[in-house]
């Protein structure tokens, strides 16, 4: 019984743990915030521990913070008209990287969201 806790981050399997850690990333369209909180708090409680939730979470967080830096340039640049056109580009993305990370995790792959600038390598 403890060696199937040791492959159980929170008690889930670790393959949907990578999953969720992805999905994790429109609990945002709920709750504000919670976007970027839940999957970093995911990431941070549970890499010591597993290989495979550090590399997601670095993925995540990479792209996290990157989508927020590009946020904040399609912000200002809407002074510009362009910045409403890339605003709309990001959202939709950043959907499509979230979607495709959480298929890449549930085949046990670690997909680097393109785009990312690497903060955590």
């Amino acid at each position: 019984m403890e060696n199937q806790q040791l492959n159980r981050p929170w008690g889930v399997d670790l393959k949907a743990y990578c999953l969720l850690m992805h999905l994790a990333q429109f609990a945002g369209i709920i709750i504000p915030g919670a976007g970027i909180i839940l999957p970093i708090v995911m990431w941070v409680t549970n890499k010591e521990q597993f290989a495979e939730v550090d590399a997601h979470g670095k993925n995540i967080v990479n792209w996290i913070l990157s989508l927020l830096i590009y946020l904040v340039v399609s912000i200002f640049l809407m002074f510009v008209i362009i910045g409403f056109f890339l605003l709309f580009a990001l959202i939709i993305v950043n959907i499509i990287f979230i979607i495709i990370g959480a298929v890449k995790a549930n085949q046990n792959e670690v997909w680097e969201y393109p785009l990312s600038i690497k903060f955590f390598k």
